[in-house]
């Protein structure tokens, strides 16, 4: 079987990348202080045009939050500042980010391509092949099971058998169940550095 090409990263510029985890950054500090944030105007065509985003925080290299979206459904903008509040105040792994927080958190973003389309494969190995470590994302499902990683993940995980066996953890399929059940998609990122809520 052929490998399945993983899609080109979205073509934003460094300027655009900065300008959105900075508006991240700027509606948690300001729904921090005061309780509701600022919509900003977005200056570029990119950046309101639909897009999909992941907004991660975290605390001294730990997570501290993460919510995204996997499709385009809203202007990019608006994505990154709905998921920015997600992850800060309402992901259910976490309590509310305090106010007294912000002096020891950052925040990144990463922008998505679309997902390719669901593939199946017939076992691990396969699977594994298809993968390129680094650079894509991945999302498993099995009827009602779900989850993602980012490709950022690779990281912590830079093995194959790992990523993949974490993720189907993370999505609460059983290890029993063969690789040939689920369905995959793959996408790519683009990636913000990470800057503190107090830049």
């Amino acid at each position: 079987m052929a490998p399945i090409s993983s899609a080109e990263p979205p073509l934003l510029t460094d300027a655009e990348l900065e300008w959105l985890v900075d508006l991240a950054r700027r509606a948690v500090r300001q729904h921090v202080e005061f309780g509701t944030y600022m919509v900003a105007c977005a200056p570029a065509a990119a950046l309101r045009a639909p897009g999909a985003s992941f907004v991660t925080l975290k605390q001294r290299g730990a997570l501290r939050g993460c919510i995204g979206s996997l499709n385009a459904h809203r202007p990019l903008a608006d994505d990154v500042t709905a998921n920015a509040l997600a992850a800060a105040f309402r992901d259910p792994r976490f309590k509310p980010l305090s106010s007294e927080e912000t002096t020891m958190t950052s925040v990144q973003i990463a922008v998505l391509t679309p997902p390719s389309a669901a593939f199946r494969v017939r076992g691990e190995d396969e699977l594994y092949a298809q993968l390129a470590p680094g650079k894509d994302g991945l999302i498993v499902r099995h009827g009602s099971c779900q989850a993602t990683y980012l490709p950022s993940v690779w990281e912590q995980l830079p093995a194959p058998s790992d990523f993949v066996g974490e993720l189907r953890r993370k999505a609460g399929i059983a290890a029993t169940l063969p690789v040939s059940a689920l369905e995959f998609q793959r996408y790519s990122t683009q990636s913000s550095r990470a800057i503190s809520l107090l830049t």
